[in-house]
């Protein structure tokens, strides 16, 4: 929890003194760390449920039990923000509201994407289906990304996604869809 407000306190310039303790996100963060994540571990499933949907309905946030999520999450203005149940996020990531992690309902066991380290996804980003998101990404805001693996150390904007920075590098890539034989 010290790293999720230390990446408020460093993310937001907006927050002043003991302000972070009324972030959403901090709550959501919270509630899904130290409750609904270990009672979804424990196959408490329904009380899982009950105590991420109450979190939703106090935030406007939804972490789906299941979603792993690591250190230093920053959720800024997270209102309508869906992470799903086998969603995997990294270490030092920013999310922005409306931004979703979700499925596509053709998948049966990893059903959502992976995030690496020190990912930014902005404000209405859209990332669906078991893909791989990579350390040192930007992804802007309104950038719709539909089963496309992201390399690491670049930035993603537009509908659909189209990489434009790899590694220092300006560069105009549509990203093709991933086939799995």
């Amino acid at each position: 929890m010290f790293n999720d407000i230390k990446a408020i306190i460093k993310n937001d310039p907006a927050s002043k003194g003991l302000q972070f303790i009324l972030y959403p996100g901090l709550h959501a963060i919270a509630i899904h760390r130290y409750i609904s994540h270990p009672l979804y571990r424990i196959k408490l499933l329904f009380f899982a449920r009950f105590i991420s949907q109450t979190a939703r309905f106090i935030t406007g946030i939804e972490i789906h039990p299941g979603a792993k999520i690591g250190k230093g999450l920053f959720i800024d203005h997270g209102i309508g923000l869906v992470i799903g149940e086998t969603a995997e996020i990294g270490e030092n990531c920013t999310l922005f509201h409306n931004v979703t992690l979700g499925g596509t309902g053709k998948h049966q066991v990893k059903r959502h994407p992976t995030v690496g380290n020190n990912v930014l996804i902005g404000t209405g980003a859209t990332l669906l289906g078991p893909i791989t998101v990579g350390d040192n990404v930007n992804i802007g805001a309104e950038t719709f990304v539909i089963m496309h693996d992201i390399p690491s150390d670049c930035t993603v904007v537009g509908a659909p996604g189209r990489i434009v920075k790899l590694r220092d590098m300006n560069v105009n890539v549509k990203l093709e869809r991933t086939v799995v034989v």
